[in-house]
């Protein structure tokens, strides 16, 4: 395995930093973080590259704050400065780290997503009779930062590029020397490539006949249960042991012929229905531009749109059925106006 010889001078160069401004400011026009940095643009990216190749940059200033998609989750946002830092490493390194990970692994990549993961799955469940599915229990805060560390060294071979990357995993703890912040780009890519030794554990030790993983969600088929249970063995006992992760104890098994729910979907091997947290978001979209609505805060036109962005959620599905019988069930209180 060829290691990278990506240095902080790649990370740190004028034309990467002015890109990395742009792309993180992407959709953030107006706040008062990205127009002040944009004032002083000039400026701040010569200090920010100064203060990269000298290892010196400040790290760890993050906004926290608390969403529920569909569960609760804590968000560290970071500063705008180390934002613009966290894009510029990884315009450079997130190639390399890419190219470390198999083909079904779906999340934060180019070309993928959890679309082509749920179309991925149930693939294999029509091919494959037995699938197992798991998760590992609190993910992001359980990464082990010495563990990610040496990870990273099989990947990258410059010291300052990788003490900056030390760096930025240890500015966030969940526990002492653990956990990374979800909301930082470095993360995803990082625990991304955390699992990937589990994919080829997966595939090339346990020989499973197909996976799809998504971030921590993973699931592979096998020809028996008996062989699907084997791999969860192996499973456990590598993420417990080389990584000093726990896979939660709701693993499920079960023939392919019921189909499995995955990404917000549930798959059957001839049907792509709605999950009843797509169920709930639609429902809850739906209702948050009629209230707009009927309280006048929005038109006809711009309801309809929101109107598209709830059938969004239940795009690609089998569900006309499902939004008529909706649709009956909790009409608009009056008629619209002709558009």
């Amino acid at each position: 395995m060829a290691l990278s010889p990506l240095g902080l001078e790649a990370v740190a160069d004028w034309h990467q930093l002015a890109a990395a401004f742009h792309r993180a400011a992407l959709g953030k026009g107006g706040r008062e973080d990205v127009e002040r940095f944009r004032a002083d643009l000039e400026g701040q990216l010569a200090r920010l590259r100064a203060d990269i190749l000298a290892g010196t940059v400040t790290l760890g200033e993050m906004r926290a704050f608390r969403i529920k998609d569909p569960k609760p989750r804590l968000i560290h946002a970071p500063c705008f400065r180390e934002r613009v830092l966290h894009h510029a490493l990884m315009a450079q390194a997130g190639p390399v780290l890419d190219r470390a990970l198999v083909a079904d692994t779906y999340a934060c990549r180019v070309g993928k997503g959890a679309l082509a993961a749920v179309q991925r799955a149930q693939h294999h469940l029509r091919r494959w009779p037995w699938y197992a599915q798991i998760d590992i229990r609190g993910y992001f805060a359980s990464i082990d930062h010495a563990t990610l560390g040496a990870l990273l060294a099989r990947r990258f071979r410059d010291p300052g590029l990788l003490a900056l990357m030390s760096r930025i995993v240890a500015s966030h703890q969940s526990a002492p020397g653990k956990g990374l912040p979800i909301g930082a780009l470095t993360s995803q890519q990082f625990a991304n490539y955390y699992l990937s030794g589990l994919d080829r554990l997966l595939l090339e030790g346990c020989r499973v006949r197909g996976l799809v993983r998504y971030m921590d969600d993973v699931v592979w088929w096998g020809d028996s249960q008996a062989a699907v249970r084997t791999a969860l063995a192996a499973a456990r006992a590598y993420t417990r042991d080389d990584l000093a992760l726990e896979i939660k104890e709701s693993v499920r098994i079960g023939p392919s012929s019921g189909g499995l729910n995955f990404c917000g979907y549930r798959i059957l091997p001839g049907a792509l229905l709605l999950s009843r947290r797509r169920k709930r978001r639609y429902a809850q979209c739906r209702r948050a531009w009629e209230n707009a609505w009927a309280q006048g805060r929005i038109d006809t036109r711009t309801l309809q749109g929101g109107y598209a962005c709830a059938l969004a959620i239940t795009a690609h599905t089998d569900a006309a059925v499902w939004r008529r019988e909706q649709l009956r069930r909790a009409p608009l209180a009056e008629p619209l106006a002709d558009l």
